[in-house]
């Protein structure tokens, strides 16, 4: 799940503006977005292609719509290459690992997955692969040795050594067991790995593997991420290599005190009982500890981390000197977050670098880079509102903020320092957009890299100012291509242009853009939202409208941008509906006023920023005002009940996918992250359930959920089963054997949006 939150609720009526009415220099008009999104040529391209109806057993059947769309996409160090995952014709979720010779551009497969021995994934890599929201057979992941001599490849336990010098593969001898977050040290001279909760290095001279931990077992882990670390905080490892190989950072936890909670997984051919240890809110969190090992000796100092024991590790990383070791030490309520440093031969006293308080939360990000010609590092920060970036001496002394405005850098992707300059991606054009801009590590005017209108996620070479940019928008499905340091086209990786031959053509002739605009909220921020009308519009016509809706923290959905979710969008315009989409606040890209407003609060100014939303449809002549829908998963499933249950006159239904709804069924990290302890806020915890609002329930319910979800537990559908069975409502549900919380597979999803079709049929005409 994604997240963030609410602090005041005001009840009044929402002043609405007209999109035209409302001006800001961070949003684009409507005429300017619809111009960027379809060129000439894309209107020449839209008027030829094919007019069919998409179906929805075509939606994700192979050949993927989406046509060919590289994933894992790296520039080998030496920058000779690019390297990426490509699934295949025949079956688009098959992935073998493709490359290009970037000086002739000529393209070919590098290794056919055939050549691996895929076998059956753990339950824990299963686990930790659906933290990361992996799905897929074949290669999932590889990893290049820094002279670009040869490729680490995962598969299903063991590890492969694919030397490219004499193409030859080899089955690494990791012993007995399932190996599992693997990875090459940083001069390629290792491999490392975890196995039965221990860690484990490979000497590739060799071949001799060496035990670096021994205690692992039943509740203690060494050198791995715990649950809300992997699901919360983007932390997938709990291992860290030093620069010059000469030691690992790695966390040890103690899962003891955390509640030993045995689940249900209902699968189709019987149920698999499950024991898992999840921290409730409220409840006990893992037991860490910060260790430093060295290979020499294997001599082990353990980080002092301070009396208070009840915290959270975020992210470790080390100084460029291998000497000196950084960690981020974050307090349960999150309001704190201190940036540490501690030299590994004194592991007892730590440095405090930077501080970051708040009354609300501190969001993490990813952002810490230490220089290494000179002593500072670049530190990304809200304190004034926004995410910027910041110079910071290794005293801690802030020299100088890199950028302003009001406008959020997204990360940092790439720093030139030999010749000045900062990579950056961020909103400063448009929310809706992402952009790649650059500016001097001495600061100044912030350069425009990215060219073209809509999502742009560069992918650099570790050493050079070139880079792959990954781009989309809402008429152009994924293209690679690879770029210059001012952002100068030099090559093709993948244009996936959208010719007669593209598996999206036969469709494309129906294919919707939506209109871009704002409505104003209850405390007067401005609100985004896309509006997309159905074929063969007509301003004269009544529309009914499908309101699709995630509305929790660290996401957005009105971006012009390529995504697979808008299949089933497109799919209801063909269908005669009206498909409208709206950022709440509490979602992301809009700073810490526009999040911070849901704190100790959930579901109240969402839905008020969703029935504002609905108040401007009712202003058009052409929407079927007493006939709208609202449609989410996951906080959006949260957010669907929510508006249906608290604002029955506005929703004349609602489809619920995999929600929340008794947030002390949820996690620590991110549920008391934005609704506070829940002995200090109780409350907030009870105001925030969808429970209490059942008895609102009128009729046009339809819920469904994964039963073997182990992200949003089944027993928050099953609470609100009982409690409308109870009050005696009609309503319907459909449930998933063995499906996760992704709802993964193509005959899933197919059943799936055909119900989800049928019900809006039946609802809404």
């Amino acid at each position: 799940m994604t997240k963030t939150w609410i602090t005041s609720a005001l009840m009044a009526v929402p002043m609405l503006l007209s999109p035209q009415v409302i001006a800001s220099p961070n949003q684009l008009s409507q005429a300017e977005v619809n111009q960027g999104i379809v060129s000439g040529d894309m209107l020449e391209t839209l008027s030829k292609a094919g007019k069919n109806t998409l179906s929805i057993e075509r939606m994700y059947a192979s050949p993927a719509l989406t046509g060919t769309s590289p994933r894992g996409l790296i520039l080998s160090p030496d920058g000779k290459r690019v390297t990426y995952l490509a699934g295949r014709k025949d079956n688009q979720h098959f992935y073998d690992l493709w490359q290009m010779n970037v000086e002739s551009g000529k393209q070919s497969i590098l290794l056919d997955a055939d050549k691996l021995t895929i076998g059956e994934l753990s339950d824990e890599e299963k686990a930790r692969r659906e933290r990361q929201r992996l799905y897929g057979q074949g290669i999932m992941e590889y990893f290049w040795s820094d002279d670009s001599q040869a490729i680490l490849i995962p598969a299903s336990g063991v590890l492969y050594y694919y030397s490219l010098s004499d193409n030859k593969v080899t089955l690494l001898p990791t012993g007995e067991g399932f190996a599992t977050d693997a990875r090459l040290s940083p001069k390629g001279k290792y491999v490392s790995f975890v196995r039965d909760q221990n860690l484990y290095v490979l000497s590739l001279k060799d071949m001799t593997v060496t035990a670096m931990t021994t205690d692992g077992g039943g509740p203690i882990k060494n050198a791995m991420a715990e649950f809300v670390a992997q699901e919360e905080m983007d932390r997938m490892t709990g291992y860290w290599w030093s620069p010059d190989e000469s030691a690992i950072a790695y966390t040890r936890i103690d899962e003891s005190d955390v509640e030993l909670v045995t689940r249900n997984e209902i699968y189709a051919d019987g149920i698999k009982l499950t024991e898992q240890r999840y921290p409730y809110a409220g409840k006990n969190n893992v037991k860490i500890s910060l260790a430093v090992i060295k290979l020499a000796d294997k001599k082990v100092s353990w980080v002092e981390l301070g009396k208070e024991q009840d915290i959270y590790l975020p992210r470790v990383k080390w100084l460029p000197d291998s000497k000196r070791l950084s960690y981020q030490w974050q307090s349960r309520n999150q309001q704190v977050l201190d940036l540490r440093v501690v030299d590994i031969e004194q592991t007892d006293k730590s440095k405090n670098l930077v501080e970051e308080r708040s009354d609300a939360w501190v969001n993490l990000n990813n952002d810490l880079h230490f220089l290494k010609l000179q002593e500072s590092f670049i530190w990304a920060s809200e304190r004034d509102g926004f995410n910027h970036l910041y110079l910071i001496s290794l005293d801690g002394e802030v020299k100088k903020q890199l950028t302003s405005g009001d406008w959020v850098v997204d990360t940092v992707e790439f720093i030139d320092e030999k010749a000045g300059w900062i990579y950056f991606t961020g909103r400063k054009d448009t929310a809706v957009e992402q952009h790649l801009y650059r500016v001097a590590l001495t600061g100044g005017e912030i350069e425009g890299v990215s060219q073209r209108r809509g999502m742009h996620s560069p992918v650099f070479a570790e050493k050079e100012a070139v880079y792959l940019d990954y781009f989309s928008s809402l008429v152009q499905p994924p293209q690679v291509s690879l770029h210059g340091d001012k952002g100068q086209h030099l090559a093709w990786v993948e244009q996936n242009k959208l010719d007669s031959t593209h598996p999206l053509n036969e469709y494309l002739g129906l294919w919707q853009v939506p209109e871009f605009g704002l409505v104003e909220a209850e405390d007067g921020q401005s609100l985004q939202y896309r509006l997309f009308k159905p074929i063969n519009f007509s301003k004269d016509n009544k529309y009914p409208v499908v309101v699709r809706v995630y509305g929790g923290p660290h996401a957005q959905l009105v971006v012009n941008s390529w995504s697979e979710h808008d299949y089933f969008t497109q799919y209801l315009l063909q269908q005669g509906f009206m498909v409208f989409q709206l950022d709440n606040r509490g979602s992301a890209h809009r700073g810490t006023r526009f999040e911070h407003v849901i704190y100790k609060h959930l579901g109240e100014a969402e839905v008020n920023d969703q029935k504002a939303g609905v108040d401007f449809l009712r202003t058009l002549p052409y929407v079927d005002g007493d006939n709208i829908a609202l449609y989410g998963h996951s906080y959006g499933g949260y957010m669907a009940l929510m508006g249906l249950f608290k604002a029955p006159d506005y929703f004349k239904a609602a489809i619920s996918g995999a929600p929340v709804t008794d947030w002390a069924l949820y996690d620590t990290h991110y549920t008391e992250r934005y609704l506070g302890h829940p002995e200090k806020n109780a409350k907030g915890y009870e105001a925030s359930s969808v429970l209490p609002y059942v008895k609102n329930y009128q009729s046009g319910l339809l819920m469904y959920h994964g039963m073997a979800d182990d992200n949003v537990l089944f027993e928050n559908s099953t609470k609100v089963y009982k409690a409308l069975q109870d009050e005696g409502k009609l309503f319907q549900m459909i449930d998933y054997p063995g499906s996760k919380h992704s709802m993964r597979g193509e005959k899933v999803r197919t059943h799936l949006y055909r119900s989800l079709a049928n019900f809006l049929e039946r609802e809404l005409k």
